[in-house]
C-alpha cells in the first residue's frame, strides 16, 4: 500500500513544547548541586547574584540572535547548519565532530550519572552510592529515553513537559521558603564584602554562570519539527530565557537567606544542604526532585542531539544511515540510537569531567562563530528572506563578550586549552579521509552498503523524502 506523504521530519511541536524543551534542557543538575562556582570566583554574594543576572541577559542576547538565524536558515542542526551555510563544510564538520563525538555524549553521560546518584541517595543516606550501580542505573535511564525518542516525538515532548514542570516545582519549593526567610529579615549574607576585582576571576565567574544557562539554543536544533517557527521560535526563546533567569536568581537568593557563603563553598550539594537546614524530616524530597530534573535534562539532550547527527548526515558528513527515518513514526531512529550508544560508551570512562573541561570553551567558541554568521550573511547574502531582523548591535556585542569569556580562561588554563584545540583539529584528518575522499575502493563501498541495508531493515527506516511502500 502506498503512502501519500513524504518520509520526513514533521512539525509536531507546539509553543509550549518549545518552551519546555529549552527550559528542560537548561535546568539540569547545576542549579541544585553546585552554584558555588560563581561565588568562588566573585568572592561576594551580591557580586555572584549580579553574575547570575548578567549571564541570563547574555544568554537572552545570544538567543535573540539565534531567532534570526533559525527563521532565516530553517534547517535542523542549529550551529552546524548556520556554519555550513555561511563558512562551508570544513568548519561545519569541525563543529559537528566536537559536539557529536565528545561534548553531547559526555554531557548526557554526566547528567545521567547525576540522575542515578540522586535516585539512590535516599537509600544510601550515610555514604556514596556504589559506582557500578550508579553507572548501570544511568545506562537504564538512557535506554528508556532512547526507546521513548525512537517511538514518537510526541512521547519525547510529553516527557519533557512533565519533567520540566517537576523541576520548576522543585525550584519553587526552594524559592518560596527563601522569600519567606527574606521577608523575615534574613539578609545578613547579602553584601559586596570580599568581592574579587581580577579580570581572570571575573571571566571565570561568568564561565561558571553561563555553563548553568547552557541549552538555550537547543530548540534551534529541531526547528524542522516546530510548528510555525517564525512565531513560536522567538516566543519560546523569550519566555524560556526570562523564566530561567528569574528562577535562577531567586533560587540563589533563597540559598543565601539560609546558608552562609562559607557553607555554600563547602557543600557539594547546595540544595540538599539547604533542605537539611530548613525542611528537617522532609529534606529527602530534594534529591528526588534533582533526579526528576536530571531525567528531563537527559531527555532534552537526547532529543536535540540526535537531530544534530541527522543534520550532519543529510549534508553527507556522517553515515547515510543517519539520514533515515522510521517510516511510520517519522523519528530519526538511527541517530537517536547512535547518540544513546555513544553516551553509554562514555559511562565506562572514569574521568568524564576532565574531558568536558578540556572542551568546555569550544562550546562558547562555536556559539560565538555561529552568531558571527548573522552579520556575515547580512553582508554576503542580503537577499535572504529574514522574517526576524536583529539590530547588529546585539550580535557584535555578543561576539565581543564571547571573545572575552573564552580568551581569559585560555590564558589561565593553557594545558586544558591545548588539549581542547587538539581535539577540535583532530576532525581535520577525519574530514578529508571520510568526507572529502569520495573515490574509495569498491570493496569499502560494498561493505558499507551491505551494513547500511542490514541496519535499514533492522530499524525499518527509509531515506529522507522517499515514498514508503508496503
Amino acid at each position: 500500500m502506498e503512502q501519500n506523504n513524504d518520509i520526513n521530519l514533521k512539525p509536531k511541536m507546539t509553543l509550549v513544547n518549545g518552551v519546555t524543551v529549552i527550559v528542560g534542557s537548561i535546568i539540569g543538575s547545576g542549579i541544585f548541586v553546585s552554584p558555588s562556582g560563581v561565588l568562588k570566583n566573585t568572592g561576594s554574594v551580591n557580586a555572584s547574584l549580579m553574575v547570575w543576572t548578567i549571564s541570563g541577559i547574555f544568554s537572552m542576547v545570544g538567543a535573540y540572535c539565534y531567532s534570526e538565524l533559525g527563521t532565516t536558515i530553517r534547517k535542523s542542526g542549529a550551529d552546524y547548519a548556520y556554519i555550513m551555510e555561511t563558512f562551508g563544510p570544513l568548519l561545519a564538520f569541525m563543529r559537528l565532530w566536537i559536539e557529536c563525538i565528545i561534548v553531547r555524549p559526555c554531557s548526557q553521560a554526566i547528567v545521567a550519572l547525576t540522575f542515578s546518584q540522586y535516585v539512590m541517595k535516599p537509600i544510601f543516606v550515610d555514604c556514596q552510592p556504589p559506582d557500578n550501580a550508579a553507572r548501570l542505573l544511568a545506562a537504564c535511564c538512557i535506554c528508556i529515553l532512547m526507546v521513548v525518542n525512537c517511538y514518537d516525538v510526541k512521547w519525547a515532548t510529553r516527557v519533557q513537559d512533565v519533567f520540566t514542570f517537576a523541576k520548576l516545582l522543585a525550584l519553587f519549593i526552594i524559592i518560596a521558603p527563601g522569600i519567606y526567610q527574606l521577608c523575615r529579615g534574613q539578609s545578613d549574607h547579602f553584601s559586596f564584602a570580599n568581592t574579587k576585582t581580577e579580570v581572570t576571576s571575573l571571566a571565570l565567574s561568568f564561565y561558571s554562570g553561563l555553563f548553568a544557562y547552557n541549552g538555550w539554543n537547543y530548540l534551534n536544533f529541531i526547528i524542522e519539527e516546530l510548528k510555525d517557527p517564525v512565531r513560536n521560535l522567538p516566543l519560546a526563546i523569550a519566555i524560556s530565557c526570562t523564566l530561567v533567569t528569574v528562577v535562577y536568581v531567586l533560587t540563589n537568593v533563597a540559598f543565601y537567606t539560609t546558608l552562609s557563603p562559607e557553607e555554600i563553598l563547602e557543600s557539594k550539594a547546595v540544595a540538599v544542604s539547604f533542605a537539611n537546614k530548613l525542611f528537617g524530616p522532609f529534606a529527602f524530597c530534594i534529591p528526588i526532585f534533582v533526579a526528576l530534573s536530571t531525567f528531563g535534562a537527559v531527555n532534552g539532550i537526547l532529543l536535540t542531539s540526535s537531530r544534530l547527527f541527522y543534520a550532519g548526515a543529510c549534508n553527507g558528513q556522517m553515515p547515510e544511515l543517519l539520514t533515515m527515518i522510521q517510516w511510520k513514526k517519522l523519528t530519526p531512529v538511527p541517530s537517536v540510537i547512535v547518540m544513546a550508544l555513544l553516551s553509554m560508551l562514555y559511562l565506562t570512562v572514569s574521568d568524564i569531567d576532565a574531558l568536558i573541561n578540556y572542551v568546555g570553551f569550544t562550546t562558547w567558541l562555536s556559539i560565538g562563530v555561529s552568531v558571527l554568521c548573522l552579520p556575515w550573511l547580512r553582508w554576503k547574502r542580503p537577499e535572504l528572506e529574514r522574517p526576524i531582523k536583529v539590530n547588529l548591535f546585539w550580535p557584535i556585542s555578543y561576539i565581543l563578550a564571547t571573545i572575552f569569556i573564552t580568551m581569559v580562561p585560555m590564558i589561565v588554563s593553557p594545558y586544558e586549552t591545548c588539549i581542547g584545540i587538539l581535539m577540535i583539529f583532530s576532525s581535520v584528518p577525519v574530514y578529508y579521509f571520510c568526507v572529502e575522499w569520495t573515490l574509495k575502493p569498491k570493496w569499502v563501498r560494498s561493505c558499507l552498503g551491505c551494513i547500511t541495508i542490514f541496519l535499514q531493515k533492522l530499524f525499518i527506516v527509509v531515506g529522507k523524502s522517499r515514498k514508503a511502500t508496503m
